[in-house]
């Protein structure tokens, strides 16, 4: 028989849910061990469901778009060596689908290019149009991805001088529409507040960052069931954005507060029931492999160990479509030489990774 895998646990497998011993074969996991094995190796420690990052843009680096197959190569490969084994790309210029056959590389849930509006993004890195053109690009992008599409809900709008909705209400009304209609799910990117009440009314499914959240949209998006990603290691830069704005008191005003209280945004968000999912926003700005360092933002946060292990891997994986640890699931495991229930760092520190079903770090 081939060679086989051997977890000694604790496995982690869901709060409070937990194994001694799992096994792997033929890439997938067993529960129970095969007859007449052969080759064993046998790995102890902490056994958790490979991490996802729910935003994270392979393609895209501190320069802009990231089109070099090489590069694009190494940022997946720093996401895997951080114990993230799942993607969902928010975004991005590159074409990855070749990633797609390696076996050593995170497996990538994309969301197409970013949709913003003319000049009211990151240059070079989405489609830049007008209002009248959204819904049809929402409808190109979403059978461009893997069941998720992207908007940019709010930037920076010069004539104003601050934050402002990219969209007309009934417009981002449209457009969630269309993306439902094909059965794909659409995210956000926003900031401010304004947008997150257009959004919550034309029921999106997920918001990016979401620093704007108020009791009004915390109320709406709980009931709602919208989910959250709020990308805490990307908005500690806030400050150095705003300072970026100098010429436009009321913007960096703006995001001096949404960054004060972002610790207090989450928490309350928490705390009325929103669904949180850990996001790096690598790429730009964020270097890529800093899923442990989100994590430990969402403790910071007010999440619990547990939670911010549900937000990384358990209910996270379920989310995205992909299983965690049950039988004949793919085996995407990082191994821990210590508890992360009981100190979120040990995210920091994967002692072994294995994709499917073999050992790459």
């Amino acid at each position: 028989m081939a060679s086989l895998l051997h977890l000694t646990g604790p496995i982690l497998v869901g709060p409070g849910e937990v194994l001694d011993e799992i096994w792997v074969a033929d890439g997938r996991i067993m529960l129970t061990p095969p007859a007449g094995t052969a080759d064993v190796e046998s790995i102890a420690g902490w056994v958790l469901p490979g991490l996802i990052d729910a935003h994270c843009h392979v393609g895209i680096g501190p320069g802009g778009p990231v089109l070099d197959p090489q590069e694009c190569e190494r940022q997946a490969i720093a996401v895997r060596d951080a114990g993230t084994l799942l993607i969902r790309d928010a975004g991005s210029p590159a074409d990855t689908r070749w990633m797609d056959e390696r076996e050593d590389l995170p497996k990538i849930v994309r969301a197409g290019r970013h949709l913003a509006r003319n000049r009211r993004y990151i240059r070079g890195l989405g489609h830049e149009i007008e209002p009248e053109d959204l819904v049809a690009f929402v409808r190109q992008e979403a059978l461009r991805g893997d069941g998720w599409v992207k908007i940019v809900g709010d930037w920076i709008d010069r004539e104003t001088g601050d934050l402002a909705p990219c969209w007309p209400a009934e417009v981002v009304a449209a457009a969630v529409t269309a993306a439902h209609e094909l059965g794909v799910r659409m995210t956000a990117h926003c900031f401010g507040e304004q947008s997150l009440v257009d959004l919550a009314a034309a029921g999106i499914d997920c918001v990016e960052h979401a620093t704007g959240l108020v009791p009004e949209t915390i109320e709406a998006f709980a009931a709602q069931g919208i989910t959250i990603v709020p990308t805490l290691v990307n908005i500690d830069n806030f400050p150095a954005f705003a300072a970026a704005g100098e010429k436009f008191p009321a913007y960096r005003t703006h995001m001096l507060d949404l960054h004060e209280r972002r610790y207090a945004t989450v928490a309350a968000a928490h705390d009325a029931g929103i669904p949180i999912r850990l996001g790096t926003d690598a790429g730009g700005s964020i270097a890529h492999g800093r899923v442990a360092d989100e994590a430990v933002e969402l403790g910071a946060a007010g999440l619990t160990n547990d939670e911010v292990l549900d937000a990384a891997c358990w209910a996270a994986r379920s989310w995205l479509g992909h299983e965690g640890i049950t039988e004949g699931a793919a085996a995407d495991l990082v191994v821990y030489a210590a508890d992360p229930r009981e100190d979120l760092h040990a995210l920091q520190d994967p002692h072994r990774i294995v994709l499917r079903g073999k050992c790459v770090r």
